[in-house]
């Protein structure tokens, strides 16, 4: 893992949603697309949020109408914590555990290319310890060495 990068690991393309896109129609996208936060950006594509499963559930506890409810009028305001194409997925990992965040938008150049999120952290964190080879219908894993009969 010490020598990956943001960029090795991140999901892409990356979906963003405008300041103005509804609460509703960012649920959709959540859904469709099976992640649990989206980035919001502002006209120029700088990051100013994030909206997630738990805004819009919030939203609608408070009795807000979804449809007519706008991402910047429910998303997460907090500083945005970004990292670029080139941060190691070690500082990764430290920013994810030491700040408790769930997704890192993945900068190129000030424009958003990509996300890494506690999941693709994990998977480059496991899947080195797997070694998988095929040979006819046999897999095989790291340390383990097959008997003669399977």
């Amino acid at each position: 893992m010490k020598d990956l990068m943001a960029g090795d690991i991140m999901v892409r393309p990356v979906v963003t949603a405008t300041r103005r896109t509804s609460a509703r129609d960012v649920g959709l996208q959540l859904l469709n697309g099976f992640y649990s936060g989206i980035p919001i950006a502002d006209e120029g594509g700088r990051v100013i949020g994030m909206l997630t499963e738990f805004d819009l559930l919030k939203a609608a506890k408070e009795g807000k109408d979804l449809l007519k409810t706008s991402a910047e009028a429910i998303m997460t305001r907090a500083e945005v914590i970004t990292a670029e194409l080139d941060t190691p997925v070690s500082d990764l990992l430290k920013i994810m555990v030491d700040k408790n965040i769930l997704r890192v938008p993945i900068m190129d150049k000030g424009e958003i290319v990509g996300v890494v999120a506690r999941c693709d952290v994990l998977r480059a964190l496991i899947e080195p310890e797997f070694v998988t080879y095929a040979l006819g219908t046999r897999r095989f894993w790291r340390g383990f060495v097959p008997s003669a009969a399977a």
